[in-house]
C-alpha cells in the first residue's frame, strides 16, 4: 500500500513540473574475465543537484531502486550479484521523508555474465529513477546489447528502419489510394468533435471542480480564506482585489498542470493515444482509483508530502503577488486528498479522447475555474457567505458517494487493459454487474442502511438524501435492462448512456460475438480484401480501438439505425482493425519501420501494424476512421470519422456504393 501511495505522489509530482533535460548519461564497457565470461560495466554520469538511487535501498519502500536486468534466457547466465560503486551517500531524502542510499555525480554498476551461446546477442535493460531535493522524474528504461563476438556492450537505439523500395510490397502503404482523388465526392463530413469536445470536457472539468468544492478538504476553506482577505486587510478594496487574484492563481495552477502533456503531444501525435491505451497505465489507473475509493470511504487519508506543503505555506508569507500565488498553491496541495481522485478521472478521461493535450487543458481549466469562482465571488459579495450551509457530516457523505464513483471508474480502466490484451476478466456481464452494485451501494448508503468510519450519526434521512438515493436506485434499474437480449443480434442490447464506457455487447460470457451488432467481419486487412475480391463487394475499413469511446457510440447508436446495419451486412465487406491491440505480431513480422515522415517506429504489436497502415495510407491517426475502398484498393469516397448523425452516415455508405458502381465502368 505504501508503494502505491508513493507512486501516486510521484505521478502528481511528474505532472506538476515542466520537462527537464537529460539528467543521466549512460556509457558502457566490458572486460573479459575468463573463457566465455565477461564483466559488463555500466557507468552513469549524473547532473549536479540530482541523485540516482542505489540498487539496494536497505529495505526501504520508497523510490524505484536502480535495476540492471539481463533479458536473454538460455544464451547467458549471470554470475554473482550486481556490484555498484561511485559517490554513494546514505542521507535523508525530503521527497520520501526517509533515509535512503543514492549516488551523486557518478555511479558504476558491474554484472558478471557467462556466455552459453556465443552466436547470440545478450540483451538487457537499466530501470532507474532520479530525483533532486524538490522533484522526481518518471522511472525510465534504457536498453543495451552485448555482442560476444566483438565484446562490445552498447546502447540499443531505434536507428535506420526498414525502407521498402519501389516495386517491393509495403504492408503499410497502399499505392493505389489517392486521398485527393476519390472515385466520387459526396460532401459528407464527419462531425467536428474537437471544438465541441473542448467545451464538453471544459464543462465536465467544471462539474468536477464543483464536486471538489463540496468535499471536506475544500468547502470549509471558502469562508475562512475570503474572511482573511476581506476582513484582514485594512483596505477592503485591496482585500477584494487580493481575493480575486487568489482565485485567478488557483485557476492558473490547474492550467499549468497540463503543460507537460503539450510537450508530449508535440513529440508525437500518437503518443497520447499510446498512453491512454497502455495496458500498464490502465492497470495503474485501476489500482490508483481503488486506492482513492478506499480513502474516500474513510479508511485512510492520502496526503501530499508534508515538506511540500510546508514549503508552499512558508512561501505564502512573503507577501504581494508571490505570497498570494503560494497561498493558492498551498490550497491545491493540502486539498489533494479530495481533489486528486477527481483530477485523476479528468486526466485519464482526457487522454482517452481524440483531442490530445488541448482537451486536458480544457478540463483542467474548467476544474480550476470552478474552484476559483467561489473565492472571487464571495470576496466581491461577502454578504453571500451567510447563505453557505455549515460544514458537517454531509461533506463526508459527498466523499463516500465519490468513492463509489471511483470504484466504477476503476473498472473502466481495467476493462481497457482487459480488452486490448484479451484477458477475458471484465466482460460485458461483469462490467454491468459491478456498476449496478456501485449504484445500489450509493443508494443504500444514502438511505442510511450502511455506514463508513467517518460518518456522523444519521438522526433522520433528509428529502435531499431520499431524492439522490432514489436516483441512484433508478440508475441501477436502468443498468439492469442492459441484460436484455436482441433476437436480431443474438446478444445484449447496450444502453446508450453506457456507450464508450462498457465493453461491446459481443464481448460477453453468455452471448459472445466476433463483430459489432452481430455482423460478419474480418480483423485482418489482407484476409478481408481477399474475400471482397471473391464476392466482388466494396470494403468498409473500420479503424477502431478496444478503448475507443466514439467507436462504441457509433457501433451501439448509429450502426443499428435506419437500414445502416443492412447496408453494411449486405453490400459491404467489413474489416475492423483495432489500432490498440497489444497482442504481439509473429517475430518475422516485427520490424523497425521508417515512415514517410522520416520518423522511425517499432512495429511490434497487431495494433502497431494497423495504426501504421491508417497513418501511412489513409492520412489519419484518430479513431473511429471509416474508409470505403473497392476490392482493387481504390478510394471510393473521402473517409470520415465520428459521424453520429444517422442520415449523414447512411449517405456516406450509399455514396460509397455509387462510387463502386462508377469504378466498374
Amino acid at each position: 500500500m505504501k508503494r502505491i501511495l508513493t507512486l501516486l505522489v510521484l505521478l502528481t509530482t511528474w505532472v506538476s513540473f515542466a520537462q527537464v533535460g537529460k539528467v543521466v548519461d549512460w556509457t558502457f564497457d566490458s572486460q573479459k574475465t575468463g573463457e566465455g565470461e565477461y564483466n559488463l560495466i555500466i557507468n552513469a554520469e549524473i547532473k549536479d543537484h540530482w541523485h540516482l538511487y542505489s540498487s539496494d535501498l536497505g529495505g526501504a519502500e520508497g523510490p524505484i531502486p536502480t535495476e540492471i536486468a539481463i533479458e536473454s534466457q538460455g544464451t547467458v547466465e549471470t554470475v554473482g550479484s550486481l556490484k555498484e560503486s561511485g559517490t554513494l551517500k546514505k542521507e535523508y531524502d525530503p521527497n520520501f521523508e526517509m533515509e535512503l542510499r543514492f549516488f551523486e555525480h557518478d555511479a558504476k554498476f558491474e554484472q558478471k555474465i557467462k556466455i552459453i551461446n556465443p552466436d547470440s546477442l545478450v540483451k538487457g535493460y537499466i530501470y532507474f529513477m532520479v530525483c533532486d531535493d524538490k522533484q522526481c522524474l518518471p522511472p525510465e528504461y534504457v536498453d543495451f546489447i552485448f555482442n560476444p563476438k566483438t565484446e562490445k556492450l552498447t546502447l540499443k537505439e531505434l536507428v535506420g528502419g526498414i525502407e521498402f523500395k519501389e516495386g517491393e510490397k509495403n504492408p503499410f502503404v497502399v499505392e493505389s489510394i489517392d486521398l485527393k482523388k476519390p472515385v466520387i465526392e459526396c460532401t459528407v463530413k464527419a462531425e467536428e468533435t474537437k471544438g465541441k469536445g473542448f467545451f464538453g470536457v471544459f464543462f465536465l472539468g467544471f462539474l468536477g471542480g464543483l464536486l471538489a468544492l463540496l468535499t471536506p478538504c475544500v468547502f470549509p476553506m471558502i469562508p475562512l480564506t475570503v474572511s482573511f482577505f476581506t476582513k484582514g486587510s485594512k483596505d477592503k478594496k485591496k482585500g477584494k482585489k487580493n481575493a480575486f487574484l487568489y482565485g485567478f492563481f488557483i485557476f492558473a495552477i490547474y492550467l499549468i498542470l497540463s503543460i507537460p502533456f503539450h510537450v508530449l503531444d508535440n513529440i508525437s501525435p500518437d503518443i497520447l493515444n499510446q498512453i491512454s491505451t497502455s495496458v500498464t497505465l490502465n492497470v495503474i489507473f485501476f489500482v490508483v482509483f481503488i486506492v482513492f475509493a478506499i480513502s474516500f470511504f474513510g479508511y485512510f487519508e492520502i496526503t501530499m508530502p508534508s515538506s511540500l506543503a510546508n514549503k508552499a505555506d512558508t512561501a505564502s508569507n512573503s507577501g504581494g503577488l508571490i505570497g498570494i500565488f503560494f497561498m493558492a498553491l498551498t490550497l491545491a496541495i493540502v486539498s489533494f486528498s479530495c481533489t486528486g481522485p477527481i483530477l485523476g478521472s479528468l486526466l485519464a478521461g482526457s487522454l482517452s479522447s481524440d483531442g490530445g493535450a488541448m482537451l486536458l487543458t480544457a478540463g483542467m481549466g474548467g476544474f480550476g475555474l470552478a474552484l476559483a469562482l467561489p473565492f472571487a465571488l464571495f470576496a466581491m459579495f461577502p454578504g453571500m457567505l451567510n447563505s453557505l450551509p455549515s460544514s458537517g457530516g454531509w461533506l463526508n457523505s459527498v466523499k463516500v458517494i465519490l468513492g463509489f464513483a471511483e470504484v466504477a471508474l476503476a473498472f473502466k480502466f481495467l476493462s481497457n487493459a482487459d480488452l486490448v490484451q484479451h484477458w477475458g476478466l471484465v466482460k460485458y456481464e461483469v462490467f454491468y454487474a459491478i456498476w449496478i452494485l456501485c449504484a445500489l451501494g450509493a443508494a443504500v448508503y444514502l438511505f442510511g442502511w450502511i455506514k463508513f468510519p467517518h460518518d456522523s450519526p444519521l438522526k433522520k434521512i433528509t428529502p435531499t438524501r431520499w431524492i439522490i438515493g432514489a436516483s441512484f436506485f433508478l440508475f441501477a434499474a436502468y443498468l439492469v435492462t442492459g441484460f436484455r437480449v436482441s433476437e436480431q443480434t443474438e446478444t445484449y442490447i447496450p444502453k446508450s448512456l453506457m456507450s464508450g464506457l462498457a465493453p461491446s455487447p459481443g464481448y460477453s460470457i453468455f452471448y459472445p460475438k466476433h463483430c459489432p451488432q452481430g455482423l460478419n467481419c474480418f480483423h485482418d486487412y489482407e484476409e478481408g480484401l481477399a474475400y471482397a475480391k471473391q464476392v466482388n463487394k466494396p470494403v468498409l475499413i473500420d479503424f477502431t480501438g478496444h478503448a475507443c469511446v466514439n467507436c462504441r457510440k457509433m457501433e451501439d447508436n448509429v450502426w443499428p439505425e435506419n437500414g445502416i446495419k443492412d447496408l453494411i451486412a449486405q453490400d459491404y465487406v467489413l474489416i475492423s482493425l483495432y489500432v490498440d491491440d497489444k497482442v504481439e505480431l509473429p517475430k518475422d513480422e516485427q520490424m523497425v519501420y521508417k515512415m514517410k515522415s522520416g520518423a522511425v517506429k517499432n512495429i511490434k504489436t497487431i495494433g502497431d501494424k494497423w495504426s501504421t497502415l491508417q497513418t501511412e495510407s489513409y492520412g489519419n491517426n484518430s479513431q473511429p476512421w471509416y474508409c470505403l475502398i473497392s476490392p482493387d484498393e481504390k478510394l471510393l469516397t473521402s473517409p470520415v470519422g465520428y459521424t453520429p448523425d444517422v442520415e449523414e452516415y447512411k449517405q456516406f455508405l450509399e455514396c460509397g456504393l455509387e462510387g463502386f458502381k462508377k469504378s466498374k465502368h
